[in-house]
This record gives structure tokens, sequence and C-alpha cells, in this order.
């Protein structure tokens, strides 16, 4: 079994447990789970009151993001946006809101455990203009150049093949469209057994890009204006119960570590003028 295979069937293990989770009880969020052993204090209090209050409380419960990609984009009427890795529907549902009747929003997983509940939350929240899809992120079902906007939440990390995601993601948005996502981040070089140890802690199976490589793999997708802006600094201290359960000196990996992991939102833009020099456009998908 390949690398990529076994990290997707580890994501889609979790994220299905996650799901079950919530649609069973409809109890805590699923994520502070003492079975799934994650991510607290990473996908809490992201959301405001407002925003809460307009979605079912089991889309609030299913999120297992590490950002808010809806409160740091702007999404105006008539727009498409698509969602890459939507879980249980929150951003989906906010961005349709946003968008109004005349636009639409895309959610788009390879869970079966999260699809049925985003379209049980869909449902319950009386949305239309929502469409949830079945598929992996580096094979998005969608046409060339037919949506505005892609969002995501703490979903890119997860990939083995992230340059194949972007380069996908440029592929189906618009010229001009916009690339805006939350994701984790590390900034600067830290010791492999450190950076595994708080990856296992900030994301459970994430595999965090350094912020320069991030910003490199969206140039050679083809974007322009890649921007990387901290939004929570996670600490070690965050993860001194976690670590230390997983057997990690945590006085002696603090400062290893200190500001280094973070959740970070991701602008980038797909040029509005068509490729014209011959090294300009998107690599070819393998």
């Amino acid at each position: 079994m390949n690398s990529t295979r076994t990290v997707q069937d580890q994501v889609r293990e979790k994220y299905g447990s996650a799901a079950r989770a919530v649609a069973v009880s409809g109890g805590v969020q699923a994520c502070c789970d003492p079975g799934l052993r994650c991510c607290d204090p990473i996908t809490t209090k992201l959301y405001n009151a407002d925003q809460t209050r307009i979605v079912p409380e089991k889309a609030v419960r299913a999120s297992l993001g590490c950002g808010n990609p809806t409160a740091l984009i702007d999404l105006h009427p008539g727009e498409t946006v698509l969602d890459l890795g939507s879980g249980g529907g929150i951003d989906v549902l906010l961005s349709a809101k946003r968008v109004g009747p005349e636009g639409k929003a895309y959610g788009l997983d390879m869970t079966d455990e999260m699809l049925a509940l985003a379209r049980a939350n869909q449902e319950q929240a009386g949305v239309t203009n929502v469409e949830f899809l079945k598929g992996e992120i580096e094979n998005i079902p969608l046409p060339d150049n037919s949506v505005d906007v892609i969002i995501s939440n703490c979903v890119i990390n997860l990939s083995a093949d992230k340059d194949r995601v972007l380069r996908e993601a440029f592929r189906v948005l618009k010229r001009g469209g916009r690339f805006a996502v939350s994701d984790v981040v590390v900034r600067g070089s830290v010791p492999e057994e450190v950076r595994r140890s708080m990856l296992l802690w900030v994301g459970c199976i994430a595999g965090a890009l350094e912020e320069s490589e991030y910003i490199a793999k969206l140039r050679a997708a083809g974007f322009e204006d890649a921007t990387v802006e901290p939004t929570r600094i996670y600490d070690v201290e965050d993860a001194r119960r976690f670590l230390t359960e997983a057997g990690v000196n945590v006085d002696t990996l603090a400062p290893q570590v200190h500001e280094k992991f973070f959740s970070a939102f991701i602008r980038a833009t797909k040029p509005k003028a068509a490729c014209c020099q011959p090294d300009c456009c998107t690599p070819a998908v393998a």
C-alpha cells in the first residue's frame, strides 16, 4: 500500500469516527472525544455566536478545523464557493448564506459519514444553494474555471500530495479567483522528532508545510500574491498533557517549538490574464 493511500485511510477513519460520534450522540465536540485524543484547543472557539446561531448545532460540533476561513475572506452575492474537505458542512452553510440564492456553495469530502451528516445539516438549515460532493481534494470533481473562491479548514495539511491539491485548486478556479484557506503551518526548521510530536497534537495526522514552502508550492501551481497570515500560534504549554502522555519531555521540547507551529490564513489569486509565456502555465497534472 503506498503512502498516499495510507494517509487517506487514516484521515477517512478519523473523520468518519468523528462524524458518527456527532450524529449519534450530538454531545461534546467530536475532536474533544477522549478516543480521538485531539485537538483542543485547536478546534475550539473558532466561530462567533452570530455564526453558530445560524447553523445546526451538529455542524458546529463536527467542525475539526484550525481556523475560520469564512470570517477572513470577502464573499459576494452570486459567487460560487468550494470548500475542500467540508466535513459537517459548517463553512459551506455559512458561505452559502453570504453568496445568497444566486450564488452556490460546494462542499467536497471523501468520507461517507461526514457527507451524510453535512446533508442532514443542510436539510435542517433549509439551505438550498448548497451541494455536497464525494471525492478527494487531489481530484476535484468540478470543471475547469468553475469556482470563484476556494476555502478549506485545516485539511490541505492532511494530504500526502499537496502539489496536486494546489494544481487542482488552480484548475477549477476562474481567472482572478481567490484561494483562501486556513491551515496548520510551520515556521523555520524544527528537529524531525519534535515536529512529529507537535503535529500529532496539532492535527492528529497532520503533515504541515513550512511557510516558505507553502508559498513556493502555490507559486509553482500558478498562483500569484501568495501570503501566509498567522491566526493562532501554538505554545508547547497548550500541549503539555498530550505530549507528556506520549512520552515527550515537554521542558526539553519547549525552546525548540516556541512560536513555530501556528494556524494561518493562506491567500493567493489565480491570475486574471491568460498564460502568455512558455513557462507560466500550470504544470500538467500527473
